[in-house]
């Protein structure tokens, strides 16, 4: 008899626990959201993941990867934001926002994200990106060039339109023949023997620049748009000695249309873009990275210099160091 009342309590209290339980997960509600379901290659959009909750609960966000799923990457993470329900302040909402993008044509379906409650995991539900190419409208027909006007055009309308290159032609004759002028009629000196300096690498000057970079610690004192713009600068201008391309007041598909044909590995290309497009996100989108993603750009900056060097001055420090 003992016995059978002893069952009896024990599953009540495990009745009563399983009611608990799942009282805590009626009260949580997630879910998942884009800004935009429909990109084109190459644009961002948000995604929102939300937890409803009450305010002394616990509830942890799933851990996302650089990538979510096949070729949906993760661009910046933004800080938790959290909401009180006005209908109810024992009610909170908080949400975390995530920028991401991808650069292949597709529809890619993000699958539901797991949430860590005291009542066992919560998932929400499954979103579809759809990534979408250039549309081009191959129904409008192909038409020929016209031909040009013939019109008459003399010397003197050619002088006309044009007398001011005349005028400079003739001013830097004059110049040209006084300088010849000059330099045969001006007393002879003795030659001065200069000693040619020998320049430093690139990748020696962007290292050092980057070293100074780092030391200055700029994101620690919330000037992170001006510390994503000089590690920028530090690269473009590395870029334009080691490859011999203009970077300067270009954009970011701008160089990497000059650097198309250039031996960078896959890899180092990958590095390359997410240094340059995370600082025009900070410099012209107002993104806030967080503090690793600040660090990483440092780490990544100085890997892509130390791996795309040139490769002569590589084969003479190691001879150097063998001899030594």
């Amino acid at each position: 008899m003992k016995k059978q009342f002893f069952n009896y309590i024990l599953a009540s209290l495990l009745l009563l626990t399983c009611f608990c339980f799942r009282a805590v997960a009626q009260n949580v509600q997630v879910e998942a959201q884009l800004k935009q379901y429909t990109i084109r290659i190459g644009d961002q959009t948000k995604l929102f993941l939300s937890v409803h909750q009450g305010a002394k609960e616990h509830i942890d966000f799933p851990k996302l990867a650089d990538t979510i799923t096949g070729k949906v990457q993760i661009v910046s993470a933004n800080k938790p934001d959290t909401t009180k329900d006005s209908n109810n302040p024992q009610n909170i909402t908080v949400t975390q926002g995530y920028t991401i993008t991808s650069f292949d044509a597709g529809t890619y379906t993000l699958p539901a994200f797991a949430f860590n409650t005291q009542g066992g995991v919560l998932k929400s539900n499954e979103l579809t990106l759809q990534v979408e190419t250039v549309k081009v409208d191959t129904t409008k027909a192909i038409y020929d060039i016209k031909q040009p006007m013939a019109v008459s055009y003399t010397f003197f309308d050619w002088l006309r339109d044009n007398w001011y290159f005349v005028a400079l032609a003739l001013l830097g004759i004059v110049l040209i023949v006084g300088l010849i002028y000059y330099y045969r009629k001006r007393p002879k000196t003795e030659p001065v023997i200069q000693v040619k300096k020998q320049s430093i690498p690139p990748h020696q000057v962007a290292l050092a620049k980057l070293t100074e970079l780092r030391d200055k610690k700029l994101w620690q004192q919330d000037e992170v748009k001006q510390y994503h713009s000089e590690l920028s600068d530090i690269i473009r201008e590395y870029l334009e000695k080691r490859y011999v391309i203009k970077t300067h007041e270009k954009t970011t598909d701008e160089i990497f249309a000059g650097l198309k044909h250039m031996s960078i590995t896959n890899e180092n290309r990958t590095k390359l873009k997410q240094i340059l497009v995370l600082a025009d996100l900070v410099k012209f989108a107002k993104e806030r990275p967080l503090p690793p993603e600040n660090e990483q750009s440092m780490n990544v900056a100085i890997e892509f210099v130390l791996k795309t060097q040139q490769a002569d001055i590589v084969e003479a420090t190691e001879g150097g160091a063998s001899n030594v």
